[in-house]
């Protein structure tokens, strides 16, 4: 059995410029295990989100085969709008494939009272269909939406990437303005999915602030991974 060390996992990458920030997928220094980055060129915020680009399809699966081919134990992926690709790519390789912290849907709806709904932390609620939902068996759970797109560091930086520069304490004000009228919003939220990759560094404090249990990429990820390299127990 391999040691938990050289269990590597490959990351399907959006074409993005801005600072990854401690927290992100896409900063290595966010695991304590080895990730391989592969990034598709064209596969811009606006394809992805807004226009869920079908001619991107492709492009992916060419990554994620490449990253199977470099030896990657499992692949995700730095953008939760790629969900609506998830059967396809996962089928395009013989490895676990996760697109997206949306695919905990289901799973975190159980854990729940079924008088609780799930937020959804989202890029842009406007641009998440039920073609989304639907890629995850997620159609049918109650679930409340907040989205960035209306917020401008959020908007300007990586939705429109007009600057690399990521202001990351406006950010963070902004994330906890969008997450304070969610809550305000949905009294009856009873867990929270961060579906944006962007957002996660801002977790500890979404979840200071709601008191309920907060899933993202990254807690997915740590999970897999464990999968993937257990050890026996008594030992780390």
């Amino acid at each position: 059995m391999a040691d938990r060390a050289e269990i590597r996992i490959g990351v399907l990458c959006l074409d993005t410029t801005f600072t990854k920030i401690l927290g992100h997928i896409r900063n290595p220094a966010t695991f304590d295990f080895p990730v391989v980055y592969q990034v598709v060129h064209g596969a811009t915020p606006r394809r992805v989100v807004t226009e869920a680009d079908p001619t991107l399809l492709e492009p992916f699966i060419d990554a994620a085969r490449e990253l199977e081919s470099e030896g990657v134990a499992a692949i995700t992926a730095a953008c939760g709008f790629l969900v609506i690709f998830q059967q396809r790519l996962a089928d395009a390789v013989r490895i676990p494939l996760y697109s997206s912290s949306l695919i905990q849907l289901p799973m975190v709806h159980r854990m729940v009272a079924a008088d609780r709904k799930v937020g959804l932390l989202v890029a842009d609620e406007h641009s998440l269909t039920r073609r989304h939902l639907e890629a995850i068996g997620g159609e049918s759970v109650p679930i409340c939406v907040a989205g960035m797109a209306a917020h401008p560091e959020f908007r300007e930086v990586i939705l429109e990437g007009r600057r690399s520069a990521l202001d990351a304490d406006r950010l963070g004000r902004e994330v906890l303005d969008e997450v304070r009228r969610l809550a305000a919003l949905h009294p009856d939220m009873g867990a929270l999915i961060i579906e944006c990759t962007d957002l996660v560094p801002y977790r500890y404090a979404i979840q200071q602030h709601l008191g309920v249990p907060v899933f993202d990429i990254v807690t997915l990820t740590e999970m897999v991974h464990r999968g993937l390299s257990p050890s026996p127990f008594g030992r780390a």
